[in-house]
């Protein structure tokens, strides 16, 4: 598309992008964007460098002209979005960029791999905070992705809600909270389960969570407190009937005088099995595989769309899709959350080419993310969870269910809004 726009004159067309879901994957009840902050930091080193444009030429990928123009590429338009923590709906606009057609087609897979991926994460994470209430989730699933994926899902994890991550590249990168657990492995290592214990105890403080279910659970909470005491700081589970155990490990500890170990369970956790827990006496949750996947949802379906462009005469016209079960909108968006009276959300409504008529008490969504190419908007994950919480509470109280369903807000075009 590059190179043939490039040699018909095209390329320097002025367009409008937008990046959309259809639809929320999985039946779900809404969205959370995550991945603005990676995708924004992606752009601003996104060049082609001589090894890049070595390997195009040597695969004869594009012609000389083509490689001449990605030798300079900088992008210099304009971005808008919802931020990271914003949740969305069908065909909310939550991301538009404004540029030449050639500056922004380049940029449709960057930006599609990172939020598609992102909030996939950040929405089936937030589906588990929801199921686990008050108890913390920490984030768990680096064995069970790509290493580069495992960082960003630690990312949206923690945008959603989950209080740490057991990845250490998230914390240095991230700044998120760090915290983990010993594996079987390591009480494998020693020739007792009581020699293990008393290694990590030993080392971390009494503090210290043990993993108590390699070999016997009651001899191993016994030997857990002997060596501790009532100073014990957890006991994990990682297998078998949790809710059963979770409430014979609790009866047990009690007994012995550890009322204030907490008791933490992984094993395969998901936001249905975390529910499922919710009547046991837990005080908290590992989730991993379940979570970098997306929870069976990997990825959001969002699409990258052209909208609007400059017609020879340098007016810009709507454009749009028209096939089959994939139609567009044409035009340059606008969104804003209707409430109503009492600050409960009531629709996604997306103006065409102008801003949808609102009062006093409905929400704009887009922000200015890129102006010229040069990045405005820059945000602390502390902002995004902020903003998180607060979106999820003007959602009806029907967004907490689990069970698959439409989306929990309609969405409502206003064409040749003001």
């Amino acid at each position: 598309m590059l190179q043939a726009t490039l040699r018909n004159g095209t390329a320097q067309r002025r367009s409008v992008f937008e990046l959309f879901a259809r639809r929320l994957s999985g039946g779900r009840r809404y969205g959370v964007v995550a991945g603005v902050g990676r995708a924004l930091d992606a752009l601003a080193e996104f060049r082609f460098g001589e090894d890049e444009l070595a390997w195009l030429r040597e695969a004869e990928v594009v012609d000389d002209a083509t490689l001449d123009w990605l030798a300079d590429y900088q992008f210099t338009g304009s971005i808008w979005g919802y931020p990271d923590g914003e949740v969305y709906f069908p065909h909310s606009p939550v991301m538009i960029v404004e540029g030449t057609f050639a500056e922004s087609v380049v940029l449709e897979t960057l930006l599609l791999s990172v939020l598609n991926h992102d909030a996939a994460i950040a929405t089936a994470a937030s589906r588990m905070i929801t199921a686990a209430g008050d108890r913390p989730c920490i984030e768990m699933g680096s064995r069970r992705t790509h290493e580069a994926a495992a960082v960003a899902a630690a990312r949206a994890a923690y945008i959603a809600g989950f209080a740490a991550t057991s990845n250490l590249e998230a914390g240095r990168t991230f700044g998120i909270p760090t915290t983990g657990t010993s594996a079987h492995s390591f009480t494998l290592l020693h020739d007792t389960e009581r020699e293990a214990f008393e290694a990590q105890v030993r080392s971390l403080g009494p503090g210290t969570t043990l993993l108590v279910d390699t070999y016997d659970i009651p001899e191993a909470i016994r030997t857990a407190v002997d060596l501790a005491g009532d100073e014990l700081g957890g006991v994990r589970l990682d297998s078998g009937d949790l809710v059963s155990l979770a409430r014979t490990v609790r009866q047990q500890l009690d007994e012995l005088g550890a009322e204030q170990t907490r008791i933490t369970v992984t094993s395969d956790l998901d936001e249905y099995a975390i529910a499922a827990l919710a009547v046991a006496p837990v005080d908290g949750y590992g989730v991993g595989t379940s979570l970098v996947t997306g929870s069976g949802v990997p990825t959001s379906g969002f699409v990258y769309k052209l909208v609007s462009r400059a017609d020879d005469d340098g007016r810009m016209v709507s454009v749009a899709k028209r096939s089959q079960d994939k139609v567009s909108v044409g035009g340059r968006k606008y969104a804003l959350r209707r409430l109503g009276p009492n600050g409960r959300a009531q629709a996604e409504v997306i103006g065409v080419d102008g801003t949808p008529v609102h009062d006093e008490n409905d929400r704009s969504l887009l922000v200015e993310l890129v102006r010229d190419g040069k990045r405005i908007h820059h945000e602390s994950l502390e902002d995004s969870r902020a903003r998180l919480r607060s979106s999820l509470a003007e959602l009806p109280a029907s967004a907490r269910q689990l069970s698959k369903s439409d989306p929990v807000l309609e969405t409502v075009y206003e064409e040749n809004a003001s």
